[in-house]
């Protein structure tokens, strides 16, 4: 069975809707990635939340981790005195 697209009788209106929602929706993602840009579903003159949210999050993981470095590393120093 083949088939064939055409636009004979049937409007492309509805398509071309949901393909313009999937192409906000696809740059919403990658404005989400980059860190830059306003999302569809935040509100006026948060451009760059994500970045700075990002930054927040980075400091906080690097701190626990170099916490638990130094622990580990203070607690093998004290085994071997």
């Amino acid at each position: 069975m083949i088939g064939i697209v055409t636009s004979a009788g049937e409007s492309l209106a509805p398509v071309i809707e949901k393909v313009a929602i999937l192409e906000a929706t696809s740059d919403d993602l990658v404005n989400m990635l980059s860190g830059e840009g306003n999302l569809l579903a935040s509100f006026p003159n948060r451009e760059h939340g994500l970045a700075i949210g990002g930054t927040i999050t980075s400091f906080w993981y690097g701190i626990a981790i170099g916490l638990l470095l130094a622990g580990i590393i203070a607690f093998q120093l004290i085994k071997v005195s």
